[in-house]
């Protein structure tokens, strides 16, 4: 049986994610029948359902991550994924604050910080869920390197 590279695979996969279907509509591709119009109709209704659909999987996600940090107690595994369920967690009240915006058009971060305020706490925000997270693969590595 052969093996499956993982750069083919992941060529093949940038490749599919790249070519837009306006790409297809613009060079009158009448397999698709994609037009402008329908495409940007699709694409809004599909962004409302990822976006609705975005933060239960979200908050799922930050719970298990809790969870499997409580479960390794401490360690060096559990110190990795103790921080990541931090990361994650920023992540998603960052996530829960960019669909607030988005829906109903309020910045919660400029509304009770100011408009600079606001935009250095969503900075210092990202900064710290990358951090976090980038912290606890770090830590989760380096313990699976036996370091």
């Amino acid at each position: 049986m052969k093996k499956i590279r993982p750069l083919f695979l992941l060529l093949i996969t940038v490749g599919f994610l790249t070519s837009s279907s306006t790409v297809y509509s613009q060079s009158q591709c009448n397999l698709l029948q994609v037009s402008n119009a329908s495409a940007v109709a699709h694409a809004s209704a599909a962004n409302y359902w990822f976006g609705v659909m975005e933060l239960p999987f979200l908050f799922i996600s930050v719970f298990f991550a809790f969870m499997t940090a409580y479960a390794l107690r401490g360690g060096k595994f559990g110190k990795g994924m103790t921080f990541m369920a931090w990361g994650f967690l920023v992540m998603a009240v960052g996530h829960l604050h960019m669909q607030i915006e988005h829906y109903y058009g309020i910045n919660i971060f400029k509304s009770l910080l100011g408009q600079m305020s606001g935009s250095i706490a969503w900075f210092i925000a990202l900064i710290v869920t990358w951090g976090l997270s980038g912290l606890g693969f770090w830590s989760i590595y380096k313990a699976s390197r036996g370091a």
